[in-house]
């Protein structure tokens, strides 16, 4: 794994968080970021396991692209090093396994591999049509959650509040749930966004706030125990979530976190909204108590930027994601449809 400079992947880095150029994959370093944008690239499997594992490489969407790319990845490097195929399908299953919850991952994993007998320049096709389709589908449904928001809240500068990143580092093209705050924008629709912070790994003060600086949106920070507090105060307008995994009955598993916003929102009497792909629905996960929580390492709590926090012994309950009943979302919205889970 080496890093590049930014000016050999472009000059718009929102543009250019995840690609194929020459072999292998190139990616923005999401641990490296606000201090320093490095762009990552990978040149084998391990690299990109590690990658995903690590969270240098997330968000349900992104994770998806990057199975794909992995897909083509892994073909190129049994070519160059001579694996049968039962090396090349074990390979493909551990991109596939990297991580548990989002479901995009393993789908379009399982998506290109079916290209494989066709050779690699298939599966290259293959994979980048799923990085091209991520992009348009973002666009689509970042436009319609903006249009939903305004039906639901009326045409009128809104204070949005949202957990994790959703934006183009998790997403591509506009993103999700920060596609939506974006599509607001555009409309004249948004006064400004609360961001929460997203412990333990702070995605929200890391990665949200720096895509709206630099999409210039006002923005404030907020502890993830603020939320609901400022919530209650009337300080949010509606929440607007992404998520990794939508069961067929409606819950949503999203970034640990989500849940007592949605308690919050219903108890303020205002929209909890779910943006997230088609990809993301998952109909053969019945409810989300089906859902493969992720959990995570203890020094992940425990510790910050590599100094220990808590006292020696400690353990966590480091789950990277909470599950939020269907009873409480307001709409999920997708680049296709608006759904109504109750």
């Amino acid at each position: 794994m080496v890093w590049c400079s930014v000016g050999d992947v472009g000059s718009d880095v929102l543009d250019d968080v995840i690609g194929w150029r020459d072999g292998c994959i190139t990616a923005i370093d999401q641990t490296a970021l606000p201090h320093r944008l490095a762009v990552l690239r990978l040149t084998t499997v391990d690299e990109l396991v590690d990658a995903i594992t690590t969270l240098a490489v997330r968000g349900a969407p992104l994770l998806g692209v990057a199975g794909a790319l992995g897909v083509a990845l892994a073909v190129r490097q049994a070519e160059r090093e001579g694996w049968d195929a039962a090396r090349l399908e074990a390979e493909v299953k551990r991109i596939a396994d990297a991580r548990p919850t989002a479901v995009n991952l393993r789908r379009e994993v399982l998506a290109v591999a079916a290209a494989i007998p066709g050779g690699p320049g298939a599966v290259e096709a293959a994979a980048l049509a799923v990085r091209d389709t991520a992009v348009e589908v973002s666009v689509r449904l970042s436009e319609r959650g903006a249009a939903f928001l305004t039906g639901e809240c009326g045409e009128r500068p809104l204070k949005v509040h949202t957990h994790c990143n959703t934006g183009a580092l998790a997403c591509l093209g506009w993103g999700s749930a920060l596609g939506v705050i974006r599509a607001l924008r555009t409309r004249g629709a948004l006064a400004h966004v609360i961001a929460d912070e997203t412990r333990p790994l702070l995605q929200g003060s890391r990665l949200t706030a720096w895509e709206l600086a630099q999409l210039g949106i006002e923005h404030y920070l907020a502890a993830d125990g603020a939320g609901p507090f400022l919530i209650a105060r009337g300080h949010a307008d509606a929440v607007v979530v992404g998520a990794d995994r939508v069961a067929a009955n409606g819950d949503v598993a999203n970034k640990i976190g989500t849940y007592s916003l949605a308690l919050a929102a219903r108890r303020a009497g205002i929209p909890f909204v779910v943006a997230a792909p088609e990809s993301t629905i998952d109909a053969a996960t019945a409810t989300g108590a089906d859902i493969p929580l992720e959990l995570r390492a203890d020094d992940e709590v425990t510790s910050f930027q590599g100094v220990r926090t808590a006292p020696a012994g400690t353990r966590a309950l480091n789950y990277a994601f909470d599950v939020t009943p269907a009873d409480l979302v307001t709409a999920i919205v997708t680049e296709d449809r608006v759904l109504r889970p109750h």
